[in-house]
């Protein structure tokens, strides 16, 4: 299972990377202190609108939902182990940054719209964290949120007389977008709550100055 998470991570990589980012110096970038690495975010290259039905069944947008600082994942509530481990993480780094007077919350968006409903989402979502956002949406709805925050996902062929229980190959970032920023950065699995509620912390400070 991890192995086919890693070949789809590689892949969403390479999308990132291969989008309209560019290298920060530091220069004209207040966040470059807050950043792993040296590659940084461009213009609207990551992120963007989108149209969705949170829990309760209404049509919302990223403006409806993106009001503070969010982490935003990409999964789905079948998931047999990343994405229950992913979402435990982002929510112990939701805790520390609340701890800490922070304002955030955590978005989930589910890329298995067949089985995800809204009330599917809504009891994964309160089991992490209460302050965790769970939206669905047409494939179509779904797809288009997907290729605006450049992530994969592929349903895989289920055995037969197990269709109901197929799996879903996708990637595994955490996003960061701030509500007048946009995305600002990406975390990896092995980042830690600690990590990454320090990170998180740093760029919600530099955009305020």
């Amino acid at each position: 299972m991890l192995r086919v998470y890693a070949a789809t991570g590689a892949i969403a990589i390479a999308a990132l990377l291969g989008a309209t980012w560019y290298v920060t110096s530091g220069d004209g970038d207040k966040f470059a202190q807050c950043r792993a690495s040296a590659v940084g975010t461009g213009v609207a290259s990551i992120g963007g609108p989108f149209e969705l039905i949170d829990e309760t069944g209404k049509q919302v947008t990223d403006t409806d939902v993106i009001t503070k600082p969010t982490l935003l994942y990409f999964g789905y509530t079948f998931c047999p182990d990343v994405c229950p481990l992913d979402n435990a993480r982002n929510a112990a780094a939701l805790r520390l940054l609340q701890d800490r007077g922070y304002d955030a919350q955590a978005v989930f968006i589910s890329v298995d719209p067949e089985r995800d409903t809204p009330e599917q989402l809504a009891d994964f979502t309160s089991y992490m964290h209460d302050d965790m956002i769970g939206l669905t949406g047409t494939p179509e709805q779904v797809k288009a949120a997907s290729q605006a925050y450049k992530t994969y996902y592929r349903k895989q062929e289920p055995e037969e007389g197990q269709e109901e229980y197929y799996l879903m190959d996708h990637s595994t970032f955490t996003y960061l977008v701030l509500p007048q920023t946009g995305f600002l950065e990406f975390f990896k699995r092995d980042e830690t709550p600690e990590g990454m509620a320090d990170r998180v912390g740093c760029f919600i400070d530099a955009s305020k100055e």
